[in-house]
């Protein structure tokens, strides 16, 4: 594993009251094992995930500020058991805010305007894991498992592996290229629309729900209880694994991929 962290700090008189004062740039780049995870923890600011044919993850952060520091946001690097964990550490006034995988650690922010901006290379068999706050996510073209968890912005997912994701504030779209996952494959939003494009192969219990909006799918579905506009519930072929999509505000749309 290395890194490298650039600082490029510059002030311009009369620029307009939005612009960035100072930014700095963070590069990371190292190996992981098929089915191991590269997992992005932000704040604010949105994360771009792209599959590559390469053998590394290679990772950009660019960090701006306009009243505050960006030299004050750390980029620490956690290797664990399942992977390797990045996070935007933000000054804390309280309990210090530390980098750990999944749920783990803390990410406090107070009176701090750093965006993070995080955009990285995903080699195949490598799972992508990304959470922030204030961003959206956008992962196109992996050949794993990914994850998505933001609350306000936008998430689009496209993998050969499966997808889940998660937001409050923004749309979800997501394109999986395997319909076997364990457990329940969750999608869930409250102002924005989700739409799921899965292998016509599927085989799942389907439960689907808005109160503003329309349900299309393109599956037959043998339906239990009420049929509804704005609910549904039932089976896809033989059943047996859980979809689950929610919105409060947007329609959703269960499509089959080719």
């Amino acid at each position: 594993m290395k890194r490298a962290a650039i600082l490029t700090a510059f002030v311009v008189a009369a620029v307009p009251a939005l612009a960035f004062a100072a930014q700095e740039e963070f590069r990371w780049s190292g190996k992981l094992a098929a089915g191991k995870a590269i997992e992005i923890k932000g704040v604010n600011g949105g994360i771009t995930a792209t599959g590559t044919s390469g053998g590394e993850v290679e990772l950009v952060a660019v960090k701006k500020g306009r009243r505050s520091d960006p030299h004050e946001v750390k980029i620490d690097v956690v290797e664990h058991a399942d992977g390797v964990t990045i996070c935007a550490v933000y000054p804390s006034d309280g309990a210090p805010n530390q980098c750990a995988p999944g749920k783990g650690g803390r990410m406090n922010v107070k009176d701090n305007d750093v965006n993070v901006e995080w955009k990285l290379s995903v080699p195949a068999g490598v799972r992508f894991v990304g959470r922030t706050v204030n961003g959206g996510i956008d992962a196109n073209g992996l050949s794993a498992d990914a994850e998505a968890e933001t609350v306000n912005g936008g998430v689009e997912l496209q993998s050969t592996g499966t997808a889940r994701a998660q937001t409050v504030n923004g749309g979800i779209t997501a394109k999986l290229g395997r319909a076997d996952w364990d457990g329940t494959l969750k999608l869930q939003t409250v102002n924005g629309g989700i739409e799921v494009t899965v292998p016509e192969g599927l085989n799942a219990d389907v439960s689907a729900a808005t109160v503003n909006g329309d349900i299309s799918t393109d599956f037959p579905i043998t339906v239990t209880g009420k049929i509804g506009n704005r609910r549904l519930q039932g089976t896809v072929g033989s059943g047996g694994r859980q979809l689950e999509m929610k919105t409060v505000n947007g329609g959703i749309d269960l499509k089959k991929g080719h």
